[in-house]
């Protein structure tokens, strides 16, 4: 390349008829933490040659003998390997590359055809035009992988990093605009999809297996569309798609698979597969209680010098049905190894704080689901449950119970002047608990739990109510008792002590269900799919929220494979069980995207006050971007009123804003506290074994003679 600079310039030949450019490629295997495969050359020389070559396509200028496209120039190949550049991250190659193209004659170039004649894909990441008459550096954003040329049907067009609405766009790049959009919807392919199709179309969740209800597209059972494998029927039952074994991979996008996935959105659900599920049949081997822990310190082992594995058969066989390379990496091989798990943040300054009443306030504000407590407005808290069904929910929390602990002011008082919060999930589970508790090993309550913002600005626990289903002349009636804060030391604390943690069964359980899968999660699949099959990657739209999109539909993917499926991690260490997805439909009837963001949802829960034209009807992509997340995306629930009707600037912000938040912020909250919190079983335990001890009985006495023991083997 060096020597054929020196010759033009010697020759005078015509500078303006090249244009030099760049071309970072990823040619190693940079996935982690999953188990994704990935085949990426290895060799420099591989990329070389005809191996890969790009064309340039004018944005200017129009061929008609090409149906009206922007000219297109000659292949160029990629040449030499550019070395020692800081810019480049572990696994990036840079590589030079010389277009034959005089911008006089065949105008500015607006985009690039990427071929790939070799035998396997590769991620391309930029390719950058250097000194660009009129333009300077012209940069082309990929981040895609290319397939050999003939996996595809159609080429592989990447567009120049500019910003059009579909009026803007230059003529001669429309055509290919059009064919990008419509090659990613995929309407004419039926499947089963590959990994190196990019089709994103819709499906109901008809894939967890067996004995599972199919959510969405009916009203019994509501639910948000996922993304579709095209997969065939299964053999017995037409209705649902047939299940990959966990070692195959489902399909997804190649380009949803980012290759960093968010290891945290399982790093929770992992603690508790190898706690509930992988342990106790090692137990089975080396402990005098089988399957359960007897202790704190039985727990504390785990992280501190942890636990001794023998050669034991089972636990080989437990690996293999974890797909996840995460859970697999946490386990030892047998041997004599150890099993050591990180120590959760909650225990690593002082092991006991979990249990003080302060702690317990402060993860309700400010641990891993800050998004349920809401600012009390009546009092005793009423119920919404419907009476013919359920008669008079109403609380049974009295005046009596609190007002020691208001600081001399009256309930009334407090509640005026913003002091008193809830956390309720009394509604929440009620109408399923008696399924639940048929389950083996299940007792579970609802409960309602009262606090009380002092005037140091500290949240403390006042009461707790729980409350457990009884059928009487028809209807489902609570029976409930109460209870307050006592001191530690005592068999009345210990009391307390299982009041909270009934309360941390029941939001875990909304935690992991609701606030994190269903909120976070599900409802952001219709707009990562919608975005991609109605918004070309030059629209505003698209480059504003494609980022916070990463991994969803990746994420959501593996869920369906491992974790919510029939029998996967979800029902073995959620306490709803079998019932768990079934309960989020339920809830998904009632969700609406406008109270998703901020500040609607710090209003709606009492946690905030409020402080006091149409130009994109012409919008083609964006009307039928929102168009299709509305009435297919979330179908089940499009003739809701509660829809922005996408017809002014405000709308639009608002809904780009929610969306951004619902996949980021939002996201975040409930996600990364996770291991932090959870990962110390007793902090946020996700099921209950047995009711209250009542004194009495030999729960009671097993408690006054060893109360951890108790503890533990209650949840």
């Amino acid at each position: 390349m060096i020597l054929g600079g020196l010759i033009d310039s010697l020759t005078g030949a015509n500078k303006s008829a090249r244009l030099k450019g760049t071309a970072v490629l990823m040619r190693k295997n940079v996935l982690d933490l999953t188990d994704f495969g990935a085949t990426i050359m290895d060799g420099i020389g591989d990329f070389l040659g005809k191996g890969v070559t790009c064309q340039l396509i004018s944005s200017t200028l129009i061929d008609h003998d090409n149906g009206g496209r922007g000219k297109v120039g000659a292949e160029a190949e990629l040449e030499q390997w550019v070395t020692s550049l800081p810019s480049l991250t572990t696994g990036e190659s840079k590589f030079g590359l010389t277009f034959d193209w005089e911008v006089e004659k065949l105008g500015v170039p607006g985009a690039i055809v990427v071929n790939n004649y070799h035998s396997s894909e590769f991620l391309l990441k930029t390719v950058t035009l250097h000194d660009v008459p009129g333009r300077g550096n012209l940069s082309f954003v990929a981040n895609s992988w290319i397939y050999p040329a003939a996996t595809y049907t159609y080429s592989r067009v990447f567009f120049a990093n500019d910003t059009y609405l579909p009026s803007q766009m230059p003529a001669a790049l429309k055509p290919y605009r059009d064919d990008e959009l419509r090659n990613l919807r995929g309407d004419d392919r039926q499947g089963p999809y590959q990994e190196h199709d990019r089709v994103y179309r819709y499906d109901v969740y008809n894939d967890l297996g067996e004995g599972r209800p199919v959510l969405g597209g009916s009203a019994e059972h509501p639910y948000p569309r996922r993304g579709r494998t095209g997969r065939k029927p299964n053999a017995s039952d037409p209705s649902l798609e047939s299940r990959l074994s966990l070692l195959e991979q489902i399909y997804v996008p190649r380009d949803e698979k980012f290759g960093h996935l968010k290891t945290s959105d399982f790093l929770g659900y992992s603690i508790k597969a190898i706690t509930q599920g992988i342990l106790p049949a090692v137990r089975t081997y080396v402990d005098t209680t089988p399957g359960e822990f007897d202790s704190f310190q039985d727990i504390m082992n785990l992280y501190e010098g942890g636990i001794k594995l023998p050669m034991v058969p089972a636990l080989e066989e437990l690996r293999k049905q974890f797909p996840l390379q995460l859970i697999k990496d946490l386990l030892p091989v047998g041997g004599d190894s150890l099993l050591k798990l990180p120590v959760p943040h909650i225990i690593q300054a002082d092991q006991q704080a979990w249990r003080t009443d302060e702690e317990f306030a402060r993860e309700v504000l400010a641990g891993v689901n800050p998004v349920m407590i809401t600012r009390l407005t009546e009092f005793p808290p009423k119920s919404s449950l419907d009476p013919s069904k359920f008669g008079d929910h109403t609380s049974t929390i009295t005046a009596a119970h609190i007002q020691k602990n208001l600081e001399g002011l009256t309930v009334q008082q407090a509640l005026e002047s913003n002091r008193l919060y809830i956390l309720d999930h009394h509604d929440r589970f009620m109408p399923f608990l008696i399924e639940v508790n048929n389950l083996p090993g299940n007792f579970i309550y609802a409960t309602r739990t009262l606090f009380f913002l002092r005037g140091d600005g500290r949240l403390t626990p006042l009461a707790i109510e729980l409350s457990e289903p009884v059928i009487q002349g028809g209807l489902t009636i609570a029976k409930s008792k109460v209870y307050t804060p006592v001191p530690s030391g005592s068999v009345e604390g210990w009391v307390w002590e299982f009041a909270k943690a009934y309360v941390a069964v029941n939001d875990s359980g909304w935690h992991q269900l609701v606030s994190h899968w269903l909120n976070t999660h599900a409802v952001m699949e219709p707009f990562v799919i919608s975005t991609n099959r109605h918004l070309s990657v030059t629209h505003p739209v698209h480059k504003l929220l494609s980022p916070h999109y990463r991994d969803t539909m990746t994420i959501n993917a593996l869920a369906r494979q491992t974790l919510i499926n029939a029998g996967g991690i979800f029902e073995m260490t959620v306490f709803p069980g079998k019932f768990a997805l079934g309960m989020s439909s339920v809830v998904y009837k009632d969700w609406k995207f406008t109270e998703q963001g901020l500040p609607d949802d710090l209003i709606k829960r009492g946690m905030a006050v409020e402080d006091l034209s149409s130009p994109y009807k012409g919008d083609t992509e964006l009307q039928a971007w929102w168009k299709e997340a509305r009435e297919v995306g979330h179908g089940d629930l499009k003739d809701a009123p509660w829809w922005p009707r996408m017809q002014g600037v405000g709308e639009l912000a608002k809904a780009c804003t929610t969306i951004i938040w619902i996949g980021s912020a939002l996201h975040a909250a409930v996600n990364f506290g996770q291991y932090p919190y959870a990962g110390f079983l007793p902090n946020r335990p996700t099921v209950s074994r047995r009711r209250m001890p009542e004194p009495g009985t030999d729960a009671y006495a097993e408690l006054e003679r060893d109360p951890e023991r108790a503890f533990i083997h209650t949840i």
